[in-house]
């Protein structure tokens, strides 16, 4: 081919998904496969959601309200903010990969925890930014102090998932406080908070508390995860007006489908089977952390919906023996040098959890 492409897009390392459980099922033959791999809700959809879903049908020969007035409109009551100041994307990671084309560009760095959420780095340079990455503490939390201590001049983001994928560990409000009191505020600080439904912790603090006084501070969520909507692609990110401003000039237009604005807008008059599946998983996560570490694994503390686990086997053969059972998970290789013995475990229903218990404890009879 004589197509010369960007010389950007040498250095970015495509994301690779979890095994589907369709491709799974045809490769082995299998009846029954268990995904454990994609942190995805084990529940379906709610059953308001799925009502306007099969209503919205009808209307699909029309471009969806390219503004979200009704879906901004609700969030707006929803979290005690201002509607301009909410930006609805196919799901958050247009989000981030607009904010990064908003201020990254060639000799603009984006200060990345390591491992974080593998997109990251892809919506950098696709902004043709420079990704720099800072390693985790020992208790595998990112390590405020030492990305105070990589900031420059160059410094344009900090990305920041909390609750970080994949350790499922949490930054507390104070440090976080602390944190947001140091940096300079013309560097955009972008608080990735998918999984922020699903924490228990009480030392846990939206990010959503530090917008009015940070103007630099973005809040992303996701109708992906504990509202179960993943296959519809629908996130938002909360920030300053003047930010939703420069989004809209350079979004797609009509960038969320029709069926994804309703559904999502259904969902979220469902706060109290928001709070019942919360609570569910908090409960298999306690029981699945307590079966593991009884096993002598070394579990992660986690505030989401999976498990970062180090089994001391190699990550990829446990991967695979898994796999024949029926099991998908995550193997931590994928995530960076050092996490080759860890797997990422997505906490399932129960009968899903001891699924993994059985075959777990099987393929490590096999060692």
């Amino acid at each position: 081919m004589k197509i010369k492409f960007n010389s950007f897009i040498e250095e970015i390392k495509p994301y690779v998904p979890g095994k589907a459980i369709e491709e799974v099922k045809r490769e082995l033959g299998l009846s029954r496969i268990v995904k454990l791999a994609s942190n995805e809700s084990p529940y379906p959809p709610f059953p308001a959601a799925l009502e306007a879903i099969d209503k919205a049908k009808g209307s699909l020969n029309r471009y969806p309200d390219s503004n979200c007035y009704e879906l901004k409109k609700a969030l707006a009551e929803l979290y005690g903010v201002e509607e301009d100041m909410i930006f609805v994307g196919n799901g958050s990671d247009e989000v981030m990969k607009l904010l990064a084309q908003l201020v990254l560009g060639p000799e603009r760095e984006a200060i990345i925890p390591q491992p974080s959420f593998i997109f990251y780095p892809i919506a950098t340079r696709l902004a043709q930014g420079e990704p720099v990455t800072v390693p985790l503490n020992s208790q595998l939390k990112i390590d405020l102090p030492k990305l105070l201590e990589s900031v420059n001049e160059n410094t344009r983001i900090i990305f920041l998932a909390n609750p970080n994928n994949p350790t499922s560990t949490i930054v507390t409000g104070a440090e976080l406080r602390e944190f947001l009191e140091a940096l300079p505020e013309e560097i955009l600080v972008i608080l990735d908070e998918a999984y922020a439904e699903f924490v228990m912790d009480d030392s846990y603090q939206s990010g959503l508390e530090f917008l009015r006084k940070h103007e630099n501070v973005v809040v992303l969520r996701t109708f992906s995860k504990i509202y179960a909507l993943a296959g519809l692609r629908i996130g938002y990110g909360i920030m300053s007006p003047r930010l939703v401003e420069a989004l809209n000039k350079i979004r797609e237009p009509f960038n969320v489908n029709s069926m994804a604005q309703r559904a999502a807008l259904s969902s979220l008059k469902s706060q109290d089977e928001v709070e019942r599946r919360r609570r569910e998983n908090a409960e298999n996560r306690e029981y699945l952390t307590k079966e593991l570490e009884r096993r002598g694994f070394k579990v992660a503390p986690s505030q989401a919906n999976f498990l970062f686990v180090d089994f001391g086997l190699d990550g990829r053969k446990l991967f695979q023996k898994l796999l024949k059972r029926g099991v998908v998970v995550r193997t931590g290789d994928i995530f960076g040098f050092g996490f080759e013995t860890y797997l990422r475990v997505s906490v399932g229903k129960r009968d899903e959890v001891e699924f993994f218990l059985k075959a777990l404890d099987e393929v490590v009879g096999e060692e």
